[in-house]
């Protein structure tokens, strides 16, 4: 049996019961949600959960379930100017401080980071204290954050096998487990794909994750429009938009009689992909890993200012399989080329079908699962069986467990 099958191996027992598990995740989805998803899957396994994050996470902290408190732990990113940088160290301080005292108190088994800012006091803490911690990286390149905590994580969980940024010693102590997507989106990861039909209705969902994009209000329905008649006459546009863009988007596709809906937020993603035929969107962590798991297929047009391209590695991670395909903001991202990719998708139902299934390989909808294995097998105090032990009554001098982080 493998390292990893061993982990994924591990079963729920009385002991997890007494245990607390402290989950550290920053207020935007793509943080928040993998983080709820492995919640649920510990408090089925009989853990105490707690969530530590930032401010923004009080709009999500009410999707937590009754049983996890949620706490709001100081953070800030490190801004530009010598104001900026002292009260990111401030921020970070107090949080460290804020997260000794929750510690102190209640010793958690562990300690699970997700990246960004807002995780890192937390994190931070825990190692100083000793407390085991796993670092889980949803990115194809590892979050500045969580490249720092990589140092001193028992464990490093990877949603990608191909991944940069962590040093070889690192990833002597990397995991793949996956991205955990939310329940309701597991579930469609057994539901097929059905092509539209060539005179049929065609669902097209169009989102930008939690941020908005001011691109998408201006490219998309440009592109649309400029399809022939008889594909616009098919259309039915699911589309995220920001507030202040909504009644201009929603004008250009009531002017062309395309069927459209257009908010700033949905709630019923399951439903909205259950139907879809194709989405274009960012390449965030978790809509790539939602986007897989249920197996549809997608045009990507990846946020063009992240220093190191993280979500234009995570879509090309999909793409390089045939789950899909990649148009570049600001070069390739264009009305023109944007209509010419959707009228040959829209006459060829056969294409879209084979990149959804290539789409579905690349997920994986037990990620969750997974990830508690992992953190089950760390609250145990796991050890990799090729650590040789020193043993009062035993001559061999054994070798030293590099789990606990780097020198």
């Amino acid at each position: 049996m493998t390292e990893q099958q061993e982990i994924v191996s591990e079963t729920v027992t009385e002991k997890n019961k007494a245990k607390l598990v402290v989950l550290c995740a920053g207020g935007t989805g793509g943080h928040f949600f993998p983080a709820k998803a492995l919640s649920e899957d510990l408090i089925s396994r009989g853990f105490q959960v707690k969530f530590f994050g930032d401010t923004r996470g009080r709009k999500y902290k009410d999707q937590l379930s009754e049983e996890i408190s949620y706490h709001e732990i100081a953070s800030a990113a490190m801004k530009a100017g010598i104001i900026g940088k002292l009260r990111g160290v401030f921020m970070l301080l107090l949080g460290m401080v804020q997260s000794f005292i929750h510690y102190i108190a209640h010793r958690p088994a562990v300690v699970v980071g997700f990246g960004g800012y807002p995780s890192f006091p937390s994190v931070m803490m825990a190692q100083i204290l000793f407390i085991p911690t796993i670092i889980h990286e949803q990115n194809a390149v590892v979050g500045r954050a969580n490249r720092q905590l990589s140092r001193g994580a028992k464990k490093i969980a990877l949603s990608l096998p191909d991944i940069d940024g962590l040093s070889e010693k690192a990833k002597q102590r990397a995991i793949v487990t996956g991205n955990p997507v939310r329940q309701d989106i597991a579930d469609l990861y057994t539901q097929p794909y059905t092509p539209s039909d060539e005179d049929g209705e065609f669902n097209l969902y169009v989102f930008a994750g939690s941020q908005g994009a001011r691109s998408f209000s201006q490219i998309v329905p440009e592109a649309i429009v400029a399809l022939p008649d008889e594909l616009k006459a098919r259309l039915n546009i699911t589309q995220q938009a920001l507030e202040e863009d909504m009644m201009k988007v929603i004008d250009i596709y009531d002017k062309a009689k395309i069927k459209a809906e257009i908010k700033p937020f949905f709630s019923d993603v399951k439903e909205i992909l259950s139907k879809t035929h194709l989405v274009i969107a960012r390449g965030g962590a978790s809509t790539v890993a939602e986007i897989t798991t249920a197996g549809r297929p997608a045009i990507f047009v990846p946020y063009p200012h992240h220093k190191d391209h993280q979500q234009k590695m995570n879509a090309l991670s999909i793409a390089d399989h045939h789950g899909g395909w990649v148009l570049e903001e600001g070069t390739e991202f264009t009305a023109e080329n944007l209509e010419r990719r959707l009228e040959m998708l829209m006459n060829d139902p056969e294409k879209l079908f084979k990149t959804a299934e290539a789409a579905r390989d690349c997920a994986t909808p037990d990620a969750a699962r997974k990830l508690g294995s992992l953190v089950t097998s760390v609250a145990k105090g796991w050890k990799p069986k090729n650590v040789v032990q020193k043993t009062s009554n035993s001559s061999e001098t054994g070798t030293e467990n590099s789990d606990g982080g780097e020198g």
